[in-house]
């Protein structure tokens, strides 16, 4: 289908978004025409008119008639069929466009739906979809012609009422001081429109720019009195009155709740927990007094329980976070940095080549934080050596870890957790109000006329052990207490409860087993089955998992979610959100004890692996469209049943299963940031000798030197070497989508060049296989390279492209990149207000998605642009959620996009002991990087930090960091840097006495900008005029002065300064006037 689009210059694409010439004015201005007329007939008289006027050919009919061959031409070789689009009706043409291939008709269904939504988020979005289809003023090429006028004035007006409602339903949101800037512009180039002018003063006084407001207010009054002899309208008035006499009613709205990164992964209380008051508050003091404290006590006694309770309690007191490691779902392998690493889900950067000990290291190291390791008695040496090493690194943490053992480091607080307490006494109050007793009655539902003597006399017998007591507690409805207690009065051997239990084990883990063993032996053969085979999940499991595990050999399917259901009632398994059911650990262990006495172990855990291979191969097309948000979902909380997949075909020497697994894995922890595991994954399936296809075996092989070489472990030359051997052995689709992703590791890497070719040759594989996913991802890759080099045109067409491919696919991550560098296009082109809306839609949408590295992203473009555009409390806002958030994920680049902002923010609010103390951080981690190039920031971190310099007075120290500031600018090739070290220096240059050279250099930033197409932001132009007016004021001469300058290239400017012989002579204040010889010219 061929698309249109007249809300902006007249456009026309194909279905596949590629532009189509339409060749000449006059057969342009046609098609405009025929697109005004919304399908109807234009008669050739009224079309002659419109395209000639007073100046018609001799012969018109037979003109008209060339032009429309012409525009059929031009439309059918766009799209087959695309010739009948236009349709010859008396007494005239008509234009007959598909449904939706107009994006003025796009717009006017989007406004309809707008208004008839029900909720301000969705009326919002749809708003805000409408205003994005227009690229500039409506036809703007054809909008001074006679035929096109009226048209223009009335689309003009539809668009500026969707501003208005969008801006009032956004006020409505809470987004006032993201307004601020936008309907600024917009009320300084639309004076006297009353809607709009409300909307910008609730926004400033909403920001706590209340004067601001009655400002603009007073001078909308000024203006309308001069220009048009009238007062404000009356509600515009009214708003006024309201705001000075501050109205309730115009104060912010309550902030609207937001996905923010949770600070902590604690999981919520299910039951109350009973009689561990004391508990609590003895680990919260440990904790105060020392950084590492240990709780120990044998399995059941509630160690995770009490120390989960006070990691709650103190989510408060420590701001970046209490994180929960269940290491109980650690089988040692590797580091023991990665599964802390996946609790705080950190992301594998680009380019890391760092030991996970070492990133968690940094990440940890300015941050306060609590971990809580829970279950480290199987671990031991290695999570005692990777605390005492975090311990060491960052100040700011505390651990909290649970074992049988402490970890023996030094200023350890090792706390034994003590059962629950029976006093020895018979009154029935004391014994009623004592934990051990409060607990057994409220698990066994038992009310106020138990016999709590009996109940007493059972936990005593139980050793006060929570969950012997919580097994125990399902046996009260078929035995009651009374026989329960006797029962348990007899000698224990007597029913086997020591049976299995280990006899040299402590008397307190000797109930616990006997308890465990007493469960067992009242269950059923079935119901021993499936609790046998539940042990090999690793985190708990769907009902369809322990189905599909737990079937077979005298199970029949249909019967597991009743012995499931039984289960659960008597304690032994634990029912949670999903629903997922668990074991308990102690219950696990005695449970995979009697799953290797079966004999039927090795069965059970092909049997689970099997069934995670189909889950993950059917979850991996699936994150690629509208189901993506769900299977993220789904595979998070399969994590370490699927690694323990992997684990079981590798010691079966399954290669096949176990590449298959891995690769339809990684995707999904790309997309979590889990670069590292995906490619450890690989790595172990590929070194697994049994029989495997050769493509399945190449294809792991091209995919593992993908993920090496975006962690910077591998070479390019791995790309080519993979891609040979893949080459002849994979189809053309699979073959691409390889080819794309080697060729995106290497652009994220910086190395655009090489990744040009294979991206091409991707994406014309990707189109003739009519792989739409494929083509979002490559133009999006595009879009980078695009942004690589500044070259916007390619970088709008790629990018929009993208986006929109990965919008109609459902594949939202697709979308945030695609909008990544269509937030890049408008921050390049100076569309601030443009960048800001992109920004706030992909923050929510990030949010939505858990993706948390692309939420500190948006938040730290926010931050800058607020900074950019003069919102500073804004700036600080968004710059510090952004800085934590990016710090908590050892996420660099974005911290440093994060405090750049803060740094701008606080040097423009007065602050320049803030602003240098978030650039010397910076400036300092810029300087570590040995034998690499500058980072992109540091021209940046220059130039502020020669600016807080001028500020303070110190000419000398100013210059100097511009200097360093525009070398690094010209290493990096970037135009814009350079001219604004050179404008640095001029406001440097003033105080040193030598103002007619920073004249000069004004105008070579001038000339320098200019031809780079830099529009700068609001408070850089105010800055550029501060800067500008000191020089005018203090050189004479300065016209002429600026205009020599601006025959200079920025090199030779920068040469002036440090030039000796007469260009030296502009230090003094009678030095250069008008350049001679010596100035190059």
């Amino acid at each position: 289908m061929v698309r249109f689009g007249v809300l902006g210059p007249l456009a026309v694409w194909t279905d596949d978004g590629e532009p189509v010439t339409i060749p000449g004015r006059k057969v342009r201005a046609l098609l405009a025409d025929l697109l005004l007329h919304e399908g109807h007939v234009v008669s050739r008289d009224r079309l002659v008119e419109d395209l000639w006027g007073e100046e018609a050919p001799a012969d018109p009919a037979a003109a008209l008639h060339v032009r429309i061959s012409q525009l059929r031409r031009a439309l059918e070789a766009a799209e087959p069929g695309g010739r009948d689009l236009v349709v010859s009706q008396p007494p005239g043409y008509a234009l007959r466009p598909g449904p939706g291939a107009v994006d003025a008709a796009r717009f006017t269904a989007l406004v309809e739906r707008a208004r008839a939504a029900a909720g301000a988020r969705e009326r919002a979005a749809l708003l805000a979809a409408a205003l994005e289809l227009w690229r500039g003023p409506f036809l703007a090429d054809f909008a001074d012609e006679e035929f096109a006028r009226d048209a223009v004035r009335h689309w003009e007006e539809r668009r500026l009422a969707a501003v208005e409602e969008h801006a009032e339903v956004r006020l409505a949101l809470g987004e006032h001081r993201e307004l601020v800037a936008e309907l600024g512009e917009l009320v300084a180039r639309h004076p006297f429109r009353e809607r709009l002018r409300a909307a910008h003063l609730r926004a400033l006084h909403r920001s706590g720019r209340t004067a601001e407001a009655l400002d603009d207010f007073a001078g909308l009054r000024r203006l309308l009195a001069d220009e048009l002899g009238l007062d404000p309208g009356p509600e515009l008035t009214a708003l006024h009155q309201a705001i000075l006499r501050g109205d309730p009613a115009e104060d912010p709205p309550p902030a609207a709740a937001r996905a923010a990164r949770p600070a902590t992964n604690l999981p919520a209380p299910v039951t109350e927990l009973i009689g561990r008051d004391h508990a609590v508050a003895r680990v919260r003091e440990l904790l105060g007094a020392g950084r590492l404290v240990t709780l120990t006590g044998p399995g059941g006694v509630g160690k995770t329980s009490v120390a989960v309770a006070a990691a709650r309690s103190l989510v408060d007191a420590f701001p970046d976070g209490v994180w929960l490691v269940d290491l109980a779902t650690w089988d040692g392998s590797g580091d023991a940095a990665e599964p802390v690493l996946a609790a705080l889900a950190v992301p594998d950067a680009p380019g890391e080549t760092r030991p996970a000990a070492d990133r968690l290291a940094a990440v940890l190291r300015e941050r306060r934080t609590l971990l809580v390791l829970d279950n480290c008695e199987h671990v031991i040496e290695p999570v005692a050596g990777l605390v005492a090493a975090l311990l060491a690194a960052a100040p700011g943490l505390h651990v909290l870890a649970t074992g049988r053992e402490p970890l023996r480091l030094r200023g350890e607080a090792r706390w034994e957790v003590p059962p629950l307490e029976v006093p020895d006494t018979d009154d029935p109050e004391r014994l009623a109000a004592c934990p051990a007793v409060r607990l057994f009655a409220a698990r066994a539902g038992l009310d106020g006329d138990a016999d709590v003597g009996a109940i007493a006399e059972v936990c005593r017998r139980l050793d006060g052990i929570p969950l012997a007591l919580e097994l125990a507690a399902t046996r009260v409805p078929a035995l009651g207490v009374a026989e329960l207690a006797a029962r348990l009065q007899v000698p224990r051997d007597r029913f086997g409860l020591l049976g299995r239990g280990p006899r040299d084990a402590p008397a307190r883990q000797r109930t616990l087993a006997a308890v465990i063993d007493w469960s067992w032996r009242l269950l059923g053969d079935a119901e021993r089955a499936v609790l046998r085979r539940l042990a090999v999940h690793v985190g708990g499991c769907t009902l369809e998992a322990a189905e599909a595990v737990c079937a077979g050999d005298g199970v029949d399917r249909a019967e597991v979610l009743d012995l499931l259901a039984g289960l659960v009632d008597r304690s032994l398994v634990v029912r949670g959100d999903g629903p997922r059911f668990r074991l308990l650990e102690s219950v696990a262990a005695y449970c995979l004890d009697r799953l290797r006495e079966s004999g039927e172990e090795a069965a059970v855990r092909r049997r689970h692996a099997e069934h995670y291979l189909a889950l993950a191969l059917r979850a991996d097309p699936l994150l690629r469209g509208r189901g993506q948000r769900e299977w993220l979902q789904r595979l998070d909380a399969e994590a370490a049943n699927l690694r323990a997949a992997l684990d079981t075909f590798r010691r079966c020497g399954a290669a096949e299963p176990a590449l298959r697994l891995a690769l339809a894995l990684t995707w999904y922890r790309f997309l979590r940031g889990r670069v590292g595991e995906a490619r450890r994954a690989l790595e172990a399936a590929l070194a697994i000798g049994g029989p495997a296809p050769d493509g399945l075996r190449a294809a792991g092989g091209v995919w593992h030197a993908g993920l090496a070489i975006w962690q910077g472990q591998a070479g390019p030359e791995r790309a080519a070497d993979a891609l040979a051997a893949y080459r002849g052995l994979a189809g053309p689709a699979e073959r691409a989508r390889a080819e794309w992703f080697l060729a995106m590791a290497r652009a994220g890497l910086g190395d655009g060049a090489a990744a040009a070719g294979p991206l091409a040759d991707a994406l014309a594989a990707f189109r003739a296989a009519g792989d739409r996913w494929g083509e979002a991802a490559a133009l999006s890759t595009r879009a980078m390279l695009a942004h690589m080099r500044h070259d916007l045109a390619a970088l709008e067409r790629d990018a929009r492209r993208s986006a929109e491919l990965f919008d109609e696919l459902g594949d939202a991550w697709g979308v945030l990149r695609g909008t990544d560098w269509l937030i890049g296009l408008a921050d390049l082109s100076g569309d601030h207000a443009e960048a800001m809306r992109l920004c706030r839609d992909g923050l929510r949408l990030a949010e939505e998605l858990g993706l948390w590295p692309d939420v500190a992203g948006r938040l730290g473009w926010l931050a800058w642009l607020s900074a950019r555009t003069g919102d500073v409390a804004g700036a600080r806002e968004y710059g510090e959620r952004a800085r934590r958030l990016a710090a908590r994920q050892g996420l660099h680049q974005e911290e440093v996009l994060a405090r750049l902002a803060l740094a701008v923010a606080a040097r423009r609010a007065g602050d320049p002991a803030e602003a240098e103390g978030h650039l010397r951080g910076l400036l300092d981690a810029a300087r570590r990087r040995d034998g690499e190039g500058p980072p992109p920031y540091l021209a940046m971190v220059l130039a502020e930090l020669g600016l807080l310099a001028v500020g303070r007075g110190d000419a000398a120290g100013a210059l100097d960091r511009f200097r360093e500031g525009f070398a690094v600018a010209r290493e990096l090739g970037s135009v814009p840097e350079m001219a604004w070290a050179l404008v640095g220096m001029a406001a440097a240059l003033v105080p040193d006495g030598r103002p007619r050279l920073a004249a000069l250099l004004l105008g070579a930033a001038e000339a320098a900008r200019r031809a780079a197409g830099q529009r700068l932001a609001a408070r850089d132009r105010d800055d550029l005029a501060r800067i500008t007016a000191a020089v005018e004021a203090a050189a004479p001469g300065f016209p002429e002065l600026f205009a020599a300058g601006m025959r200079l290239t920025p090199e030779q400017a920068r040469d002036l300064l440090d030039a000796p012989g007469p260009a030296a002579s502009a230090a003094g204040p009678s030095g250069l006037g008008a350049p001679g010889p010596a100035a190059p010219a």
